[in-house]
Parts: structure tokens; C-alpha cells; sequence
């Protein structure tokens, strides 16, 4: 695997070059992340959704989610959390800030539009119907909980979560085999999935789902059955309480963890 410092003057390079990539193959890259992350949440509401120990939940989502990650990082798809690490581009002085702000922005966007589309096409293809509803019943459960966080408590669960990300990403490029790529990625992200924390392109899966979940009468009217408290549970909710203050942490952890790298082992002074 590559040392600390053979990582820094790798990825220096590897983030130049998604500085400069087309918008539209940057777009469609993006969109095909929010895809496997969303197809990841999915997978961990299917996994837990029928269990009643918390901790028994937690493990076998964290066995399952970083999938995602892996197939992202495997396929050279595009996603925002683990595009904070350019930040080590832009202090090693191969990439422009405004390219790495260009690319978040696309990124971000293209995630969204891959989660959201994914959620969508669970709730209306009848995915949720699962065990009766019970699924239904549990994502929407879900989404209501990760709307009634505080904005602070959304923010540092964010940091704390792209940290991992971030980590993972770095243990995955350091690898020089698939099967080392995918344990790499794997560890670090099954961790903030246990731990809880929270992904930003991750609840543009969860929340969306949950939200339109309440749109299919079959399913609301089981939401409605089991008590499930939904009074902050809107768009504006997600939008406001959740998305926003996670986003910030996940951008905050992400780029901590990449310029504390570039400090310790980047540089040109750097030995």
C-alpha cells in the first residue's frame, strides 16, 4: 500500500484532475454516486428494518452501507463527502480553490438528484411494501428521526461522519489491489454507520423516502397505525434541520481531515 506521503503526492494530483473535469461528465459521475449511496441506504432499511435489538440494527447496517462507498470509489463515480479530501490538491498548490469549489457544487448536485431519483423509484415500485409495510413504516420512522436533531447535534454528528468517510477514501486509494481498495473503504465507513453519525448524501436518500413514503395512502395509513410522531418531518425540515447542518459538519470534518494530512505529511519542505 502507499505510505501517508506517497498518498498526499498521489491524491494532489488525482484531485487536480476532478478540478478540471467537464460539468457534464462530473454531473452524470455525481448522479451515479447518489445512485450506489442511495441503493446502500436502501439495502440497510431492508437489513434492520424487521429487527427490534438497536444494536443488532446497527451492526448489520454497518455491515452492509459502505457497499456504497466501495462501489463509488471502484467505479470512479463522483461524491461530495470524499471530495473534500481535494483540499489536499488545492495546498499542495495543484488545484485552484475556485476548481474545488466548481466541483463540490456539481458534485453535490449530482448526488442529490442520483439519492433522490433512487428514493423515488423505491417508494413508487412498491419496495416498501415489504413485510406488509413494515418497511414503509421504518423508513418513514427514519427520516421523522434524523428531522428531530438539533442543528448542532446534526452538524458534529457530520463532522464526525466525513471524517471516516474521508479516512476511508484515503485507506481505499492506498490499497494496490481490489480486494484491499474494498476492505479499506469498507472499515472506516461500517464504523460512523454503528456510531451513527451522520451522511449528508446518505439523507438525501433516507429522508426523501421517508417524505414520500406519507404520499402512498397504504403507507401513511400504516404510518398513521403505529403512533410515528411526524410533526417535523417536512421538506422544509429536511432542508433546514437536517441537510444544511450536515452538510456543513460533513464539509468541516472533511476538510480537517484532508489538510491535517497535507500539514503533517505534504509539502515540499515535508520529510
Amino acid at each position: 500500500m502507499l505510505s501517508p506521503k506517497e498518498f498526499i503526492r498521489c491524491y494532489a494530483d488525482i484531485g487536480a484532475a476532478k478540478t478540471r473535469t467537464g460539468a457534464t461528465r462530473l454531473l452524470l459521475l455525481a448522479v451515479l454516486a447518489g445512485f450506489f449511496i442511495a441503493i446502500a441506504g436502501s439495502a440497510t432499511n431492508v437489513a434492520a428494518h424487521s429487527l427490534s435489538s438497536v444494536s443488532a440494527a446497527k451492526a448489520v447496517c454497518g455491515a452492509r452501507f459502505p457497499f456504497g462507498i466501495i462501489m463509488v470509489v471502484l467505479t470512479g463515480a463522483e461524491l461530495f463527502t470524499g471530495n473534500c479530501l481535494i483540499t489536499v490538491s488545492v495546498l499542495d498548490g495543484t488545484a485552484r480553490l475556485s476548481g474545488m469549489l466548481r466541483n463540490l457544487a456539481i458534485v453535490y448536485l449530482g448526488n442529490f438528484i442520483g439519492a433522490a431519483l433512487t428514493a423515488a423509484a423505491c417508494v413508487y415500485s412498491g419496495q416498501l411494501d415489504m413485510s406488509g409495510g413494515a418497511l414503509a413504516v421504518y423508513t418513514v420512522r427514519i427520516a421523522a428521526a434524523k428531522c428531530s436533531l438539533g442543528f448542532g447535534k446534526a452538524l458534529l454528528l457530520g463532522v464526525l461522519c466525513n471524517i471516516l468517510v474521508c479516512v476511508s477514501v484515503y485507506c481505499a486509494l492506498c490499497a494496490k489491489s481490489v480486494p484491499g481498495r474494498a476492505v479499506g473503504a469498507h472499515l472506516p465507513v461500517c464504523i460512523f454507520v454503528i456510531c451513527g453519525f451522520e451522511h449528508s448524501i446518505a439523507n438525501m436518500y433516507y429522508i426523501p423516502a421517508g417524505l414520500l413514503a406519507l404520499r402512498v395512502p397504504k403507507y401513511a395509513q400504516l404510518v398513521s397505525e403505529a403512533g410515528i410522531e411526524l410533526s417535523r418531518l417536512t421538506a422544509g425540515s429536511f432542508l433546514l434541520n437536517n441537510l444544511l447542518p450536515v452538510t456543513l459538519g460533513n464539509t468541516l470534518g472533511g476538510l480537517g481531515f484532508a489538510a491535517l494530512m497535507w500539514y503533517c505529511f505534504g509539502g515540499k519542505d515535508r520529510t
